[in-house]
């Protein structure tokens, strides 16, 4: 079978940047507190907003009231032509009557009582702004309460009760089996019961969805009894302890999560209790979601929403010196507080629609919160806050492709580990007279037995050399350009030419993945490599038994670079993507600008067709199977063999094909597998698919397969995972 690789084009410049420190930074301002809001900023051209209400809008968003027996429950929001009905959640774990009333509307607004298939048990629906009201005598299990504007075309706010009869649920006498109190949230709960000394404790755990002023009044006292609050994982929070008879009351500002409330005894004397829950934000509801572009982008925290959720989704200009920023001009860094994600526990898990992934979070004093990620600096009215790692390495600012695949932020939580092992497959490296490699390449293992001496063959530059100074330069030394992966172990093969002592692609990959066996690590292999074809298959069984038979090595394969034709298909192997979990197939895109300096928009496929440009006419292959787009046309070193053969090193600017797209691809996976070694092959490739940049149509593509990707967002939900989150 027959490989073929991309040549590049020479050229090379030099910038710097500086370091930061984002661990003492973290450790800095854990402590902080909030003492202002944030006015009103604008959002940068390109960038996403998406609203969410509140109050769930169907039966599976729902907002949970929970276990309602012998209870009371309040509850204010509206409807409207934008948001025509609310849904509620709530259960009987015995039968008993129930008494649900709509007030305080402004316009026609209807009441649905529904069972737990939805189907509807009873309704009230009133003319105009008339009172509605549902009186039922229930059995046991789950009803959903719905409030519709009228039409869909009526806005009023209303105020919704619901008082349950029936025998009270016995609360639990542990935590763990507390009475469920549902959604608090911005919403009111009366409950009576009592306690002595053959109760003494009595336990109810309630939910917020939103960080909430929490307010708890226990009444109608006869003996001593106290209450205290606990978080999710049963640590102590507050408490009230008056003696004797006096009430008790807990008023707390408290974060979104999970909480119990105790009522205990003192001393095992018996009383009865009534018992008042509720929580309020009156002026702020809903979450706003910002998703950015793949340049540098602006955000802000606008409007009256509870929680804003930012994704920076890389930034293409960060060498530039532009950045993806969460604009808080209107506030001191003194005033908020912070929750900065690492890899320990810090951070706050969260869903944003394509898996749970660890986010920075800021606090405001008036309780909204901002979660986010891929931000680079955080601009406050008394300084910046760098959060992006800057190495010092002079070509830093030249490489694009790094901020544009939020390796910089990614470089906060990992930059690489000696848990993960890289594999490159290619020509070998380039070596000088003295035998040595380039001077800005970190030492890699190599195969005795193996020619890893680029043999140059056809090309005048070693296309090996290209490859791994992409993925593992030498970094943050001052040296040169910056390597994706500072730390991991790299094994290099020559695999390409047919030269004397070279290994075919299963011997290598054997070879490379016993080695990873024997010392305990998670290997990925980089394959900038490829034949001419299209949808080929079953060109080399040996391979692809070596594939299906490790299972757990992620294979990096360029997807070809015959798409300028306007033929659909992947070249071989890369067409194994779409038989093998660990296989993943490389598309190609543009920066800022094409090789021809021609202004290109950030993650467009790259294709030169030959009627326009004659002399060197490709294109990055498409289909079915591609899995990932990665940046090309990119900084990498150099190594070009004279007539004499000598080895000059330098620089390029240029290095192209789908050939580069797949080692900043490799470099991103063994990241990944850095920030978490205990996730298969399988699941790196599935969390890369799913952090990506979606670019083209909606979801997967056979032109940008799962988009393009974002070293940031998979790191995140590499550590999530590694939390316990699904």
């Amino acid at each position: 079978m027959v490989f073929s690789t991309v040549s590049e084009r020479p050229l090379s410049t030099s910038l710097g940047g500086n370091p930061v420190d984002v661990a003492s930074l973290t450790t800095s301002l854990q402590s902080e507190f909030i003492a202002n809001s944030a006015s009103p900023l604008s959002v940068s051209s390109g960038v996403r907003v998406t609203t969410t209400d509140f109050i769930g809008d169907s039966l599976r968003t729902a907002h949970n009231i929970g276990d309602i027996n012998a209870s009371m429950y309040r509850y204010s929001d509206r409807v409207s032509t934008i948001d025509p009905q609310d849904f509620y959640r709530f259960q009987l774990n015995t039968a008993g009557s129930i008494s649900i009333g709509l007030t305080g509307l402004s316009a026609d607004a209807d009441l649905y009582l529904l069972d737990s298939n939805g189907l509807t048990t009873a309704l009230s629906i009133g003319s105009g702004s008339r009172n509605e009201s549902i009186d039922r005598f229930l059995s046991a299990g789950v009803y959903y309460v719905n409030i519709r504007s009228f039409l869909g075309s009526q806005n009023t706010a209303y105020s919704l009760s619901i008082n349950a009869g029936g025998t009270a649920i016995e609360p639990g006498e542990t935590i763990a089996t507390a009475r469920n109190l549902g959604n608090l949230s911005r919403d009111s709960w009366t409950v009576e019961d009592s306690v002595g000394r053959s109760d003494l404790n009595d336990y109810y755990r309630f939910d917020l969805s939103e960080n909430s002023n929490f307010h708890l009044s226990l009444t109608g006292l006869s003996n001593d009894v106290d209450v205290a609050l606990y978080d999710r994982a049963g640590r102590f929070v507050a408490s009230s302890l008056n003696a004797g008879s006096r009430s008790e009351a807990i008023d707390r500002y408290l974060e979104a999560g999970s909480y119990s409330v105790r009522v205990y005894s003192w001393l095992g004397s018996s009383s009865n209790y009534t018992i008042r829950a509720y929580s309020d934000t009156p002026s702020y509801s809903g979450t706003r979601t910002l998703t950015g572009t793949l340049g540098a982008d602006s955000f802000d925290v606008i409007g009256n929403f509870t929680r804003t959720i930012i994704s920076g989704n890389g930034n293409v200009d960060f060498g530039l010196e532009r950045f993806d920023t969460l604009d808080l001009s209107s506030l001191s860094s003194t005033s908020v507080r912070f929750n900065l994600a690492n890899t320990t526990g810090s951070g706050v898990f969260y869903d944003p629609g394509n898996g749970t992934r660890v986010f920075d979070s800021i606090l405001l004093s008036d309780g909204r919160q901002v979660l986010f990620e891929g931000i680079d600096r955080i601009h406050f009215s008394d300084r910046c806050i760098d959060l992006a790692i800057t190495p010092n390495d002079p070509r830093f600012a030249q490489q694009w492709n790094l901020g544009m695949m939020n390796v910089q932020n990614a470089w906060r939580f990992t930059t690489g580990s000696n848990q993960v092992l890289i594999g490159v497959e290619d020509t070998g490296l380039a070596l000088s007279s003295n035998g040595t490699i380039a001077e800005d390449l970190r030492w890699s293992w190599f195969d005795i037995g193996n020619d890893y001496d680029d043999d140059f063959g056809d090309l005048a530059a070693s296309h090996g050399t290209f490859v791994q100074s992409v993925i593992a330069s030498i970094s943050n030394n001052g040296t040169g350009m910056s390597g994706i992966n500072w730390n991991s172990e790299t094994y290099v093969m020559d695999v390409l030419g047919d030269d004397i002592g070279d290994y075919s692609l299963a011997q290598a990959t054997r070879v490379m993945a016993d080695y990873a066996t024997q010392r305990g690590q998670r290997l990925v292999i980089n394959m900038s490599l490829g034949t001419s074809g299209f949808n080929q298959t079953g060109l080399n069984p040996e391979f692809e038994a070596v594939v299906a038979a490790n299972p757990n090595v992620l294979f990096v394969i360029a997807a070809g670079n015959n798409g300028a034709i306007g033929r659909e298909g992947l070249a071989y192997p890369a067409t194994l993507a779409r038989s093998y979990r660990n296989v993943m197939a490389i598309g190609a895109s543009w920066g800022r600008s094409d090789a021809y300096g021609a202004t290109r928009t950030p993650g467009t496929r790259i294709e030169y067709p030959a009627d326009r440009y004659p002399g060197r006419p490709w294109g990055s292959q498409y289909g079915d199977g591609l899995t990932l787009m990665g940046p090309s046309e990119v900084v990498a070193r150099e190594a070009e063999r004279s007539d004499r053969g000598n080895v000059e090193f330098s620089y390029t600017t240029t290095f192209d094909g789908t050939s580069a797209a797949a080692p900043n691809v490799t470099g991103v996976a063994s990241l990944v597998w850095s920030a978490n070694a205990n996730l298969s092959a399988t699941q790196v490739r599935e969390i890369m698919s799913q952090t990506a940049t979606d670019l083209g149509a909606a979801g997967y593509d056979r032109y940008y397969g799962n988009g393009f990707v974002n070293a940031d967002a998979a790191v995140r939900r590499a550590i999530a995972i590694g939390a316990g989150y699904a």
